[in-house]
């Protein structure tokens, strides 16, 4: 990798784990998986958006078409 032993990591984990506890070290983790979790869900809804019409877009987290998009766009405006 970067040329980086297993002692390296090891001292490196210790030293994570005795900056931040491993209390706090748990609620990160699970709040970067969330995250992650949150932006593939969002990606593969897009994904599919795009599957169903090459041509929608996603306004307000729904799934438009160009249509329904530009007198959403309109409507705004007004």
């Amino acid at each position: 990798m970067f040329g980086l032993g297993m002692t390296e990591l090891l001292v490196i984990l210790a030293i994570v784990l005795l900056v931040f506890g491993p209390k706090r070290l748990k609620s990160i983790g699970s709040d970067l998986g969330s995250a992650i979790k949150g932006f593939r869900s969002a990606v593969s809804e897009e994904d599919k958006a795009e599957d169903k019409d090459p041509q929608a877009k996603v306004i307000d987290g729904e799934p438009q078409t160009t249509q329904t998009a530009a007198a959403k766009e309109e409507h705004k405006t007004q």
